[in-house]
């Protein structure tokens, strides 16, 4: 059972940034991790990293946001600048294992105002 502790989120004015954090524990077999909102009816992709490093963005993140990791610390950071109200939204971290199982942080608000 892998745990996933989030931190970081909060309300923030347009053109300001904010770090989401999040610490996966109880595995030593994390895979990919990354970080999803929630849009209407699905969570959607907002940066994925594995292990080696390959990063996929999001279109609309892309140039704004910057998701790295800590691979000793099985810990994920989603660095947000430049953020727009339309980013506002519960962020999900999200850890997969090497053995193909998925798991998911409790969620953390982010409210951008403008």
């Amino acid at each position: 059972q892998v745990q996933l502790v989030e931190s970081g989120g909060g309300l923030v004015q347009a053109g300001g940034s904010l770090r989401l954090s999040c610490a996966a524990s109880g595995s030593i077999f994390i895979g990919a991790m990354g970080w999803y909102r929630q849009a209407p009816g699905k969570r959607e992709v907002v940066a994925v990293i594995t292990t080696n490093g390959r990063i996929v963005y999001a279109d609309s993140v892309k140039g704004r946001f910057t998701i790295s990791r800590d691979n000793a610390k099985n810990t994920v950071y989603l660095q947000m600048n430049s953020l727009k109200p339309e980013d506002t939204d519960v962020y999900y971290c999200n850890a997969k294992t090497t053995y193909g199982s998925d798991f998911w942080g409790q969620g953390t608000q982010v409210t951008v105002s403008s």
